[in-house]
């Protein structure tokens, strides 16, 4: 082989050699531009999460917002017996009073008031009995007219017997509220609860007792 042809062989090798490195540097490049673009993504999108877990956007989560204000409400419920008479609290006041608190002069001024109001409203209604018993002693001929008068008469009479033996009981509560010994069961000295007081203030059991004392009426009578 002659020189001349050794030259050309090699200038060929090597414009073929620079014709492939040309070609797979661009494509090089066009995937580390691909890589970093995606990695530019994902740090967005790492951004952006972190931003959604931030504190300020919890603050504008309504759901939070809806617990915070009930937390303020609860609060403010439970502070508002300090500022008030007993005898102005609400139901709702009353049992958002710690159990510290239990039978304190505010809550014993609530029950006495209560109580007294019962007093009055019983009071009033046996004299509107008594009044609408005058007013129908004239004499009805009709038998069956007199029979149904005399037959309201009996209702009415029992239901004023069962309020007046009420009014005994509202008159001893009364009397354990001055002698400090009211909201407390009569068999074990534990509370009866503020619960059961609203709903019977003249109880002197708790439920525990009192179901105790039904079931034993109910095995072997009075």
């Amino acid at each position: 082989m002659t020189k001349s042809a050794t030259s050309a062989k090699t200038a060929s090798s090597g414009s073929t050699s620079r014709t492939r490195s040309s070609t797979r540097q661009p494509a090089a490049k066009k995937a580390a531009q691909a890589e970093a673009g995606a990695t530019e993504k994902t740090t967005s999108a790492t951004s952006t999460t972190s931003r959604a877990k931030s504190p300020s956007a919890r603050a504008t989560n309504p759901l939070n917002d809806t617990m915070s204000t009930a937390t303020k409400v609860d609060t403010k419920l439970a502070n508002a017996w300090k500022t008030k008479a007993g005898r102005d609290l609400s139901e709702a006041e009353l049992l958002a009073m710690p159990d510290a608190e239990y039978m304190n002069d505010k809550q014993l001024e609530f029950f006495r008031t209560r109580l007294e109001a019962q007093k009055e409203d019983l009071l009033s209604n046996a004299g509107e009995t008594t009044e609408h018993l005058r007013e129908d002693t004239s004499i009805v001929p009709d038998p069956a007219d007199r029979a149904t008068i005399e037959e309201e008469h009996a209702l009415e009479l029992r239901t004023r017997d069962r309020e007046r033996k009420l009014l005994k009981k509202i008159g001893q509560a009364i009397a354990r509220i001055e002698a400090g010994d009211y909201g407390f069961c009569d068999e074990t000295g534990e509370p009866i609860g503020l619960g059961r007081l609203l709903a019977r203030p003249t109880a002197t059991l708790s439920l525990e007792a009192q179901q105790r004392r039904e079931l034993k009426q109910k095995m072997f009578g009075d």
